[in-house]
């Protein structure tokens, strides 16, 4: 049984959503968080906008902490201090039913940030 989320699983994931990334032809911001909201690993990768910096991390956190993906509701909450977000993009990480953590992705439309954070997902098996 899963019980936190490894440093090899969140390299796993990131090199999936990267090389989904490269193949569709849009480069992302790509963070995954643990079950706390800390952040293990991140990336941007060259030609990846600006504004997708803080979105990323707020739909891993949101994701992460709800364990629901986030597509409704407005885009950044002021009472969290932007932290929690309801854009597209950040899906929760559960194996065999085990909240793990979240993953967020933006740079892209909704449908190819959500397309990269599912291939991050496959990538362990999430």
């Amino acid at each position: 049984m899963h019980t936190h989320l490894t440093h090899r699983a969140t390299l796993k994931m990131l090199g999936a959503a990267v090389e989904t990334a490269e193949a569709i032809g849009q480069p992302q911001r790509i963070e995954v968080v643990d079950a706390s909201g800390e952040l293990p690993v991140r990336i941007r990768m060259s030609g990846s906008k600006f504004p997708s910096r803080g979105s990323v991390r707020a739909k891993a956190r949101t994701t992460a902490t709800t364990g629901a993906p986030k597509h409704r509701g407005p885009r950044r909450r002021p009472a969290t201090g932007g932290e929690v977000t309801g854009l597209a993009g950040g899906l929760p990480i559960r194996i065999d039913g085990v909240p793990l953590g979240g993953t967020g992705v933006g740079s892209g439309s909704p449908e190819q940030d959500l397309t990269i954070a599912r291939a991050a997902l496959a990538a362990i098996g999430a």
